[in-house]
């Protein structure tokens, strides 16, 4: 079976990250699977935009590599709807998505084509590794919760392996995905700097297994990428921030897709991942490892968080003060 093309689309939206942004674009075109197109989309930033395609005017990058295409997102700002719009522009069988401030593995693109030799496979992840900005994991960051700076966490299944969601900074699918389920949900995900919420990725997943009940969704932790974390993200701060976001961007999902379903994976990662975390972190701190109580407390404190955020959330969706749409998307090929 020909393996497939795949559109590769990084979605932008601050020149803080220039560097960053040159470095993905850079990692895309060394890929040993070359990337039939590199399609930046720059969310709402007119000065991003032109400063973008001045740098890649003349950038027709010799094979491997494809072009680097620069279109400002048509749809709403945030994420998700400059996702579509790379989606809608794109050209691949396959559409792979990278997070602006991570460079992927020379073989990314490669293990993500592999999985598609399957034909019931719409969905394709990987794994993504933290780089932490100040050169190490901070001692009280439970690894268990490394999805809170976008990185894969302790517990996911290795492998290559059937889930029920990919995570999306680090994430394919096949063209017919967007042809049968739709696009990414506005008013779900994140937006610019505001509250980073989430889950665009899980509620999309599920609505394309509910379209497609035969469709096959993998993860591969060969698939690699490597994850930018910045200072202000190292902190206590941001993670409990971040994890009541969670809660609230949970709580659309499930109002979404149902409870059943929207927290079929959530309750394995409480029952069992979570509690065996607090045990490692309590017996380190019994043999004076360093962290070990942070850890264990870091835990507690993201479950209540997420909980919280949870509950606020399950509040406004009910009263209708919260809501998201699902737009179609007219794919591009």
């Amino acid at each position: 079976m020909t393996a497939p093309d795949i559109s590769v689309v990084i979605c932008v939206y601050t020149e803080d990250r220039w560097e960053d942004i040159l470095a993905a674009v850079a990692s895309v075109g060394a890929q040993s699977h070359p990337a039939l197109e590199t399609l930046l989309v720059v969310d709402h930033n007119a000065a991003l935009l032109d400063r973008l395609a001045a740098e890649y005017k003349e950038a027709q990058y010799k094979e491997p590599g494809g072009p680097v295409r620069v279109l400002p997102n048509a749809g709403p700002r945030g994420l998700s709807a400059g996702r579509n719009t790379g989606v809608a522009a794109s050209g691949g069988e396959v559409i792979a998505f990278l997070d602006d401030d991570a460079v992927a593995e020379r073989d990314w693109l490669r293990r993500f084509a592999e999985g598609y030799a399957d034909p019931r496979v719409l969905a394709v992840g990987g794994r993504t590794e933290p780089v932490w900005a100040s050169g190490r994991r901070p001692a009280w960051f439970p690894e268990e919760f490394d999805w809170v700076v976008g990185c894969t966490y302790r517990g996911l299944p290795p492998g290559r392996v059937r889930v029920r969601n990919v995570l999306g900074g680090n994430a394919s699918f096949r063209r017919a995905a967007f042809e049968v389920a739709g696009g990414f949900a506005t008013g779900i995900g994140r937006d610019g700097d505001r509250r980073p919420l989430g889950c665009e990725e899980t509620e999309l997943c599920i609505r394309l297994s509910r379209a497609r009940p035969d469709a096959v969704l993998l993860i591969d932790d060969r698939a690699v990428i490597h994850h930018r974390v910045p200072e202000a993200r190292e902190r206590f701060a941001y993670f409990r921030t971040r994890t009541y976001a969670e809660g609230l961007s949970k709580a659309l999902v499930a109002r979404s897709v149902g409870a059943a379903k929207g927290l079929e994976s959530e309750r394995r990662y409480a029952t069992r991942v979570l509690p065996a975390g607090i045990v490692r972190g309590l017996r380190d701190a019994l043999f004076a490892r360093p962290g070990g109580a942070g850890r264990a407390g870091a835990i507690v404190a993201g479950v209540l968080g997420a909980a919280g955020g949870y509950a606020v959330g399950s509040v406004r969706a009910r009263r209708g003060g919260t809501r998201f749409a699902v737009p179609p998307v007219e794919v591009g090929g």
